[in-house]
């Protein structure tokens, strides 16, 4: 496959997302020719953050997180924001997007707080991740080791998993995303 002709499933809540965790995939993977969704818990505008704090740009949702399956799409993306990733964390979609595309062998990424979201799916034990330092403890908690890197893939459990920690590390994740789907 190459990027041109994949699909890419970016999710969120609709508010508190890490702007550029959102804007750099969406924007830099479209750019590069590959069809990406926005899925959200509502339709309503998706308000982004600068470092959970400052308000950022709107976003129009392409679609619900009830209304996706993970078999019409090839890799799955979700951007960190504290407050965005503690709502999807329990959101039943959410978790069950995660879980399809796992158990598809489907490849998910996830940057900053996004691998919260694999805690709560159930899928984080046996992988390596490398998401921001605050939730080391859950990753370690859920059976997963925790790295201290910039970017790392983990291929174990029959799935690709690529994190990274934080903004400034996109070029190396989005750089992975592109590389897994070409």
């Amino acid at each position: 496959m190459a990027v041109e002709n994949a699909k890419v499933l970016i999710i969120v809540n609709n508010w508190g997302i890490e702007e550029t965790e959102l804007t750099r995939p969406l924007r830099d993977l479209k750019a590069a020719g590959a069809a990406v969704t926005l899925a959200a818990a509502t339709l309503d505008p998706c308000e982004t953050v600068s470092h959970d704090r400052y308000e950022g740009e709107t976003l129009t949702p392409d679609a619900l997180l009830s209304d996706v399956n993970a078999g019409d799409y090839d890799l799955l993306v979700v951007p960190g924001g504290t407050c965005n990733v503690d709502r999807i964390r329990v959101n039943e979609d959410a978790i069950a997007i995660a879980q399809e595309f796992a158990h598809e062998g489907k490849p998910i990424a996830a940057i900053c707080h996004g691998a919260w979201l694999l805690v709560n799916a159930g899928l984080i034990a046996g992988k390596t991740a490398a998401p921001c330092r605050y939730i080391r403890a859950d990753i370690e908690n859920a059976g997963g080791h925790y790295v201290d890197e910039q970017l790392h893939i983990d291929d174990a459990n029959g799935w690709r998993l690529i994190t990274s920690r934080k903004p400034a590390d996109l070029d190396y994740f989005v750089d992975a995303i592109k590389k897994t789907l070409a």
